[in-house]
């Protein structure tokens, strides 16, 4: 606690020393310190120029950029592209006839509970949504695309399509 009062009256007794030459001299203490201030001064105008130099450099480039680059010009091919061909082909899609989709059939669905589930073993019946006879639905990519009829084929399942959906109808299921 004493050297925080010794330091606090050596602090109060610089102050008064360097108030008491200020007033003498008129001016500020500079101890030595002129000098540096200057140099100080002159880093900073020094600084400044640079920064103003980068920037008007930076403005002189954007503007010879921008007088270069000129707007992009595209053809309209809308037209073209409703026109029949010419020479009687049909447009050349076969890029598109390698991408794999998911097909499936849908017999029914149901609703379980997780007790009924637990309750399934072997021989259990599961009634589905759908009667006997209804048409099964086809799914590519889970969207209903088509209704059939099971049918066997060399011991394997197969599916008969007695009903394509339309395209109108197709929207109609979305809403």
């Amino acid at each position: 606690m004493g050297d925080e009062m010794d330091q606090d009256k050596l602090a109060e007794e610089w102050a008064a020393a360097l108030g008491a030459e200020e007033e003498e001299d008129g001016e500020g203490l500079d101890l030595g310190g002129g000098e540096s201030e200057q140099n100080l001064a002159d880093e900073w105008a020094a600084a400044l120029a640079d920064q103003e130099e980068d920037g008007i450099k930076k403005e002189k480039e954007q503007d010879y950029l921008s007088s270069q680059s000129h707007g992009a010009d595209f053809k309209d091919l809308t037209q073209e592209a409703k026109a029949p061909r010419q020479d009687g082909t049909k447009r050349d899609l076969d890029f598109i006839l390698d991408i794999p989709l998911e097909v499936s059939a849908e017999l029914g669905r149901t609703k379980l509970l997780i007790n009924e589930l637990l309750q399934l073993g072997q021989g259990s019946v599961v009634e589905l949504n759908k009667l006997a006879g209804e048409p099964l639905e086809i799914y590519v990519n889970g969207k209903l695309v088509a209704r059939g009829e099971a049918v066997v084929i060399n011991e394997k399942f197969g599916i008969r399509l007695t009903d394509i959906i339309s395209p109108i109808e197709r929207v109609k299921q979305l809403g």
